[in-house]
């Protein structure tokens, strides 16, 4: 059966995406709940211009995003993490926190996938984390706190 992907599903599809999947694995967990809808042609056409649509509004974001890569470079943002008395963090920081606090303190959108991180952070010190955007890159300097 085939069908379009509502929402992101680990090892079988992203959002939007159209695929052919086994009929009882679609009719009895996808659609019921809504990970996914029967790709008709109504259905393609519909997700083909929310997909034109999510694009030109990733596009104006990225844009918006490369003129702040400035701005960026000249600031630093300070994280706060439990921690023991070597700095070992008892919670790696993730790159979420780290767009949490750029939107908190910088007033900046900034989506995860943009930031370069390999590895969550787990020690308490002071980090530069590339920020890549399209061919442009910028330097964010992360300070991580023992509380």
């Amino acid at each position: 059966m085939k069908i379009i992907f509502l929402k992101d599903v680990p090892k079988k599809g992203k959002k939007y995406e159209i695929k052919d999947i086994s009929d009882g694995y679609a009719l009895n967990f996808l659609i019921p709940n809504r990970l996914a809808e029967a790709a008709t042609k109504e259905a393609i056409k519909k997700v083909e211009f929310i997909q034109s649509q999510d694009m030109a509004v990733r596009k104006v974001r990225e844009d918006l995003l490369i003129k702040s890569l400035e701005k960026i470079s000249a600031s630093a943002i300070t994280l706060l993490g439990k921690a023991n008395e070597k700095g070992h963090l008892f919670a790696g920081i993730h790159t979420v926190e780290i767009v949490a606090e750029v939107k908190r303190s910088l007033h900046l959108d900034l989506d995860p996938e943009f930031i370069v991180l390999s590895k969550p952070i787990k020690e308490v010190g002071e980090y530069k984390i590339e920020i890549k955007v399209q061919d442009k890159s910028a330097i964010l300097k992360v300070v991580i706190q023992k509380v």
